[in-house]
């Protein structure tokens, strides 16, 4: 079935007016004022040889009893075909130059607000100052600027969320910046574009732009341990979680599990989606994450336990519960 292209023009997923003229972030206000620059550069460009074209067949056209013959283009013709898209090159280079800057200044030692590390296939967000540890979804201020550090912890990611304009590779043993000023606060979708194993395209990513205040809120509520557990099944699902070794892979704060090759579950109930923005977060939804791993998000690290239902539902009630 066709779709009219102006359903395109009114949906979420046409680009280039959602992001390339109403831009999200200071960076991308700058990298997008560059790419329309090379847009009408380019249209500039176009309209020149198809006025050429069209000049030549006219003036050359065959006529009857008329015999051209070939004549050496003049020198002055030399000059301008040579030296204008000469020109354009080096105005363009020094425009790149200067965007380059202003995008990617200098870090100069300042540490960085957040270090944003990419596995295969999810995402961790470390608050250093803070001491807070979140995962898939990203919490930033909005109206100022931040400074992300960008990690690996197995093979090459890459951090792009298409309303902020620029993005970065993540490389394993490498160290990448990024400065970012979102203009105002809402929810921003992105994903790895460096393709990094079976759930390359399940590796999306969610970043929450919140005001001064809410951030400060979420952070303070996200330093704080969790409620103590009152409820006689969640707790089963507490001692449960233990047994069942999650603890080797998940870190909870305030618990023995200190796991840190899957991602961090200590708010888990606070997250709107699970398995990065795929599914949402419900109780329903983790049991069978629990339950079935590999035929929710095949080549996950996940394992299958061979959990019977009444264990992952114990399971789910405990995790249900770290808010």
């Amino acid at each position: 079935m066709l779709v009219p292209w102006t359903q395109y023009l009114n949906s979420n997923h046409f680009y280039l007016l959602d992001y390339v003229f109403d831009s999200s972030s200071t960076q991308a206000e700058d990298i997008n004022r560059l790419h329309v620059y090379f847009l009408f550069a380019a249209a500039f460009i176009l309209f020149v040889v198809i006025g050429c074209t069209v000049l030549v067949l006219l003036k050359f056209r065959h006529r009857q009893g008329v015999d051209y013959q070939p004549k050496s283009l003049s020198q002055k013709w030399e000059i301008l075909t040579i030296g204008v898209p000469m020109l354009l090159v080096i105005v363009f280079f020094v425009l790149t130059l200067k965007t380059m800057h202003r995008v990617l200044p200098e870090v100069n030692g300042r540490k960085p607000d957040v270090v944003i590390t990419g596995h295969q296939f999810w995402w961790e967000a470390n608050y250093p100052a803070q001491k807070v540890i979140t995962a898939n979804e990203i919490h930033l201020p909005a109206g100022r600027t931040i400074l992300l550090k960008l990690l690996s912890a197995d093979v090459i990611h890459d951090w792009w969320v298409p309303d902020f304009g620029n993005k970065m590779d993540l490389v394993s043993g490498k160290e990448n910046y990024l400065w970012l000023n979102i203009k105002k606060p809402g929810v921003y979708h992105g994903a790895c574009s460096e393709f990094c194993g079976a759930q390359h395209a399940g590796m999306q990513l969610t970043v929450i732009a919140e005001g001064e205040d809410d951030y400060e809120k979420w952070l303070t509520s996200h330093a704080s341990l969790p409620a103590v557990i009152t409820d006689t099944i969640a707790q089963i699902g507490e001692k449960l979680f233990t047994e069942k070794t999650c603890g080797n892979c998940h870190n909870i704060s305030g618990t023995s599990n200190r796991g840190r090759d899957g991602p961090d579950l200590t708010h888990l109930a606070s997250r709107k989606t699970l398995l990065t923005g795929l599914i949402e977060n419900n109780k329903d939804n983790l049991g069978k994450w629990i339950l079935k791993p590999q035929e929710i998000k095949p080549g996950a690290k996940m394992p299958d336990f061979k959990m019977d239902k009444q264990s992952a539902d114990e399971i789910v009630a405990y995790l249900s519960s770290l808010k």
